[in-house]
């Protein structure tokens, strides 16, 4: 599996504490205040109304996100974010791509090298890594939610790309512009989501092994602990078995 559905269950249970929960909400209101730079509708803002969907799936209280959505709009005064990516790699010669929002892009290019090197990493150049990394929705559905032959059915025809079984879940892929229509049909049909984010999926994986596996885990959640580090991608393939035992 390509890490990513197996990632994202391991951030779901790591999201159930406070402490982690509050560096989520963080995370959530710097995007929905980047986002709505490009207008407060979020019937002509796609990317607002996603990232508006990602913080109430996370029951963040409804005042924070409208407060977040004046700061982008200009409406009342806030902090500048400024977006940039990093790019390097792990452990392995997993390629890594760290998407960050700002306010002081010197100290956090200095901070984010610093996590590379101190886990056995190294920060690359830019371009080094990126095209390998490609925009995708991806949706997540239990499988005791519905049949393979039900998500398939409704998934293709409203316009995704693939469905992959992955552990406990289906894994819908759709290229940006079918995410909204794919989790609008599935609703449709009653089928419940387990999870959906517009992310980034590499189109080539690297196998590791279990110790460098868990090394890579340990810079991507010394990444992800940062307060300026919005997503984080890789292209780590990890067995079943081995992801089992790092999640416990």
């Amino acid at each position: 599996m390509s890490g990513h559905s197996k990632w994202a269950t391991i951030k779901r249970k790591k999201a159930a504490t406070d402490q982690a929960r509050g560096k989520l909400f963080s995370k959530y209101i710097k995007e929905i205040t980047l986002a709505a730079r490009q207008g407060g509708d979020t019937e002509a803002n796609p990317r607002l109304r996603t990232a508006i969907a990602a913080a109430k799936s996370v029951n963040m209280p409804a005042g924070n996100i409208e407060r977040a959505v004046k700061r982008g709009t200009g409406e009342v005064e806030g902090v500048h974010y400024e977006e940039t990516q990093y790019e390097g790699y792990g452990p392995g010669g997993v390629a890594l791509l760290v998407e960050v929002a700002t306010d002081n892009r010197n100290r956090t290019a200095g901070d984010i090298r610093h996590i590379f090197t101190k886990h056995s990493g190294s920060l690359g150049e830019a371009g080094s890594v990126a095209y390998l990394f490609k925009p995708r929705g991806v949706i997540l559905v239990e499988k005791a939610a519905a049949s393979e032959d039900t998500v398939l059915e409704v998934a293709l025809e409203a316009g995704a790309d693939d469905v992959n079984s992955e552990g406990d879940s289906f894994e819908i892929l759709t290229a940006p512009p079918a995410f909204e229509p794919v989790k609008e049909a599935l609703a449709a049909k009653g089928i419940p989501v387990q999870s959906a984010e517009l992310t980034k999926v590499a189109s080539v994986q690297v196998p590791v092994s279990e110790k460098e596996a868990e090394a890579i885990l340990r810079l991507v959640d010394a990444l992800e602990d940062h307060d300026d580090v919005q997503k984080v991608h890789a292209n780590f393939n990890v067995p079943d078995e081995v992801m089992a035992r790092l999640s416990r």
